[in-house]
């Protein structure tokens, strides 16, 4: 039975055999098969069980009503289509070509979009790719652009809020534009839970179809923020009630002109808009009682067809407009950002962060159940840093579900995320190709790979980037599969290349001029520390202070061991002529803050981002992995607001230098 079973495991798009961080061969129990398959609606448990979702999982391959080819090249159908003889192609703009299907091979077609390949009562979607995403040079003039990057809750302004909003992104945005930034990279803005003031995590999303309503800004309609005292932290149990009331203040002293506006907004976005409108409401009225998601609800609410959920939206149509309002408020508040952008002289202007899944209580999975992976939650193998493997408790797309309704998912998660932004970081990008999915209630270590259709969305994404005329960068950080690179290379989707990771086989330093230029250049990322908080051994005091340290070394090595690696990195700095002069002491980062923006800003990658905590030379860092309240991820907040920042003479010294040595 186990070869059966195996066979199973393979169609349905499982790796059985995979290799660690370390470079060992792993196999996947047969239990862990079973369990998996079994999610993914296979059955496995005996050899009647095997062979039965053996058969329908050669029929789902047959039912596929998706297929992808490039621009020009010819288009390879299903074995379904094999000789169906004459057909009709119909164009995106309406226009029809006749063609016909000879063995399984289809004529190529230069016009690229999305049409409809008809055969007799057959029909499929072709999608048809330019051969690349935008690259920078194909959205501006400069050669070698840069920008920063921005965790929006830490901005600060004069309105003195309780976090930073899209309103705070204007004096961000106008200030790096002066300075000559070419883009401003954002933490993800997906839709949260209103009503549940302790899901403030930007990568665990309600819906990434639409947005966190609580950055939007109620002085864009007249509305108010009200003045907070300025600590450090963000008080998100406090802020977001506050700011849930300024909303409503605002939604209820609309004009007729703006409630105009909202109505013609909500009927353009139709039935989704409709139904997170909903959701926001049922979620808010049923969290009281304990509900975290949908599945808590009564089952009555589960089917956002049902008569109960069109009666329950009835008898709240307040609050059902209040969080379209909230919707619409979100969105012209993000594109006067993106607006103040290009007006400044941005060639691409905010990149949107698309995170990798979504919560399985949340929105799009209650609306959209059949796209999702159900019993089944995305991680990460164990490995070197997590010796358990990682559950992030959220789901996301079904391969299978991809192909039957021609990504439409994606497709409108990438337009959702591109609507706003002339760019969008992909989370994880490695989720393109694979995920690891671990059953519910298992540990991360029973995980499996599961197969992406990773050639369908790369072309998607190269004619979602032309439909917006947008950039794409993939983080391909942490454990690569071979061969990924060069594919995400050939659709010119940006990888990351991080100073820290940028080392030759002896552990030295690579020198920014031979750091591949297919890729964004940076000094670090949200999850890992800042410049001055690795040279004063702050991730050190973290390290200790958690418990998350090696136990068979002191502090006296840790220490000692760091003073070893600033020599090195001092070096390497001096080599690339980004550092001058002796070495700075422990406690001294300025100086290497200074030296690792330059040395970043000589990379030859095509985009420089210097994260916006490495421009002002903060020694604390976002967010820790693997944390939750053992250190305040996502609350930190930036020393003061942005306009004042960017005027500190060696912050704009910093800048300018950046922006001198990228042009």
């Amino acid at each position: 039975m186990t070869g059966a079973l195996h066979r199973l495991a393979r169609k349905a798009g499982l790796q059985i055999d995979w290799e660690d961080a370390t470079g060992e061969a792993q196999r996947v129990s047969d239990d862990s098969l079973r369990q998996v398959l079994a999610a993914l609606g296979y059955p496995a448990e005996t050899e009647a069980q095997i062979g039965t979702s053996l058969d329908r999982c050669e029929q789902d391959a047959a039912d596929c009503r998706f297929v992808s080819a490039d621009a020009g090249q010819a288009i390879t159908l299903p074995e379904s289509w094999a000789d169906a003889g004459a057909a009709r192609i119909v164009l995106e703009n309406g226009e029809t070509l006749s063609a016909r299907i000879v063995g399984t091979a289809l004529p190529a077609l230069r016009q690229t979009g999305y049409h409809r390949l008809i055969a007799g009562d057959r029909q499929i979607t072709l999608a048809i790719a330019p051969p690349r995403c935008l690259g920078p040079g194909d959205v501006g003039t400069r050669a070698r652009p840069w920008g920063t990057s921005v965790q929006l809750p830490s901005l600060r302004d004069e309105r003195q809020g309780g976090f930073g909003d899209f309103g705070s992104l204007l004096p961000a945005v106008e200030g790096f534009a002066q300075a000559g930034a070419d883009a401003l990279a954002i933490s993800p803005v997906h839709a949260l839970f209103p009503a549940d003031p302790s899901r403030f995590s930007p990568y665990a999303p309600s819906s990434r179809l639409f947005l966190n309503i609580m950055f939007g800004d109620p002085s864009l309609v007249g509305g108010q923020v009200t003045p907070v005292p300025q600590g450090d932290l963000i008080d998100w149990e406090a802020a977001i009630p506050r700011r849930l009331a300024e909303l409503r203040r605002a939604f209820d002293g609309c004009s007729d002109e703006i409630r105009a506006k909202v109505a013609a907004w909500r009927a353009d976005r139709g039935e989704e808009l409709g139904r997170h409108a909903i959701f926001d409401a049922l979620f808010a009225h049923h969290f009281p009682d304990g509900a975290r998601g949908w599945q808590d609800w009564p089952q009555e609410y589960h089917d956002p067809s049902s008569d109960a959920v069109a009666l329950f939206a009835a008898r709240h149509r307040e609050d059902v407009d209040f969080y379209a309002f909230a919707q619409w408020l979100a969105a012209a508040s993000l594109d006067a950002a993106q607006d103040a952008a290009r007006r400044g002289g941005m060639s691409i202007g905010l990149i949107a962060d698309l995170a990798v899944g979504m919560d399985g209580g949340g929105s799009h999975a209650w609306s959209r159940r059949e796209d999702m992976l159900e019993g089944l939650s995305i991680g990460a193998p164990p490995d070197p840093l997590g010796p358990q493997g990682q559950d992030w408790g959220l789901t996301g797309f079904s391969p299978r579900a991809l192909k039957r309704t021609g990504f439409a998912g994606f497709i409108a998660t990438l337009r959702a995320a591109l609507d706003h932004a002339g760019g969008v970081r992909i989370d994880h990008v490695l989720g393109l190709g694979r995920l690891w999915v671990v059953p519910h209630g298992e540990s991360s270590a029973n995980g499996v790979y599961l197969t992406l259709p990773l050639s369908d969305m790369l072309r998607i994404l190269a004619i979602e980037s032309h439909r917006a005329g947008a950039i794409v960068i993939g983080e391909d950080l942490g454990t690569v599969p071979e061969g990924l690179r060069p594919q995400l290379s050939a659709r010119n989707v940006l990888g990351m290349r991080v100073m820290w990771f940028e080392r030759g086989k002896d552990g030295s330093y690579v020198p920014p001029a031979q750091w591949p230029d297919q890729a964004a250049a940076m000094t670090g990322t949200h999850d890992i520390f800042t410049v001055a908080g690795w040279w004063t051994g702050r991730d050190i005091d973290w390290s200790r202070r958690l418990g998350r340290h090696d136990p068979d070394r002191s502090e006296a090595q840790d220490r000692a061991a760091r003073d070893e690696d600033r020599t090195e990195l001092w070096s390497a700095l001096s080599k690339s002529g980004a550092a001058t002069g002796p070495q700075p002491a422990a406690d001294e980062p300025q100086r290497v803050v200074d030296a690792a923006a330059s040395h970043v800003a000589q990379a030859a990658c095509k985009l420089a981002i210097v994260p916006l905590e490495d421009v002002v030379g903060v020694t604390e860092q976002p967010n820790l992995p693997g944390t939750i309240d053992e250190h305040p991820n996502w609350r930190r907040r930036m020393p003061a607001d942005s306009t004042s920042l960017l005027q500190r003479p060696d912050i704009a010294a910093r800048i300018q230098a950046i922006d001198r040595i990228r042009r």
